[in-house]
């Protein structure tokens, strides 16, 4: 009977871990993703957005999310602001290039998802949580969140002025196997 049983469980360990391997793949970032973001002053949105997304809806606890953005696709709809944006005093997009959140837990909510993370902006480290949903859509779905981020946390631009200290992202990024 033990000779018996040894074989039976190499095949179920060897069968969970490929159902596993299955549902832990990588979801590609597709075209149409929008990266916006509001408060007074300064509206628009980044165009270039690019990383690493693991999610089995049913199983948060596996996700993974490592993505950044390019500072330079920012979009303001006007090219004396972008400049500006990019520039030493704001975004400083030559000694920063990148935006980048790298997710450390993701968990279920009563709304939906949230995934804690670090988000590193203008050389500066902070923990975040982004709240967000998943609507799946055949061997995908879209991930939708809304959260708000402190610039000045981040040292990009001076506290208080003509522009909101206090930025709301809204984010969206379909995706598929």
């Amino acid at each position: 009977m033990k000779k018996l049983l040894l074989p039976v469980a190499a095949v179920v360990v060897l069968a969970a871990s490929a159902f596993t391997y299955a549902i832990t793949q990588d979801l590609k970032i597709k075209e149409g993703y929008a990266v916006k973001f509001s408060g007074s002053g300064a509206n628009g949105v980044f165009k270039d957005l690019k990383g690493q997304v693991i999610f089995d809806e049913n199983n948060p606890g596996t996700a993974k999310f490592d993505v950044t953005i390019d500072v330079k696709s920012i979009n303001t709809g006007n090219g004396l602001k972008n400049s500006h944006a990019k520039g030493s005093k704001w975004f400083d997009a030559a000694k920063y290039p990148v935006i980048h959140f790298v997710s450390s837990k993701v968990t279920k909510t009563g709304a939906g998802y949230q995934a804690e993370g670090v988000l590193e902006m203008h050389g500066v480290k902070k923990p975040l949580i982004i709240p967000f949903t998943y609507a799946k859509q055949g061997t995908g779905g879209t991930f939708h969140g809304v959260f708000n981020v402190n610039r000045t946390d981040f040292g990009i631009g001076e506290p208080g002025g003509r522009v909101d200290d206090i930025f709301k992202l809204e984010v969206n990024v379909p995706v598929a196997q």
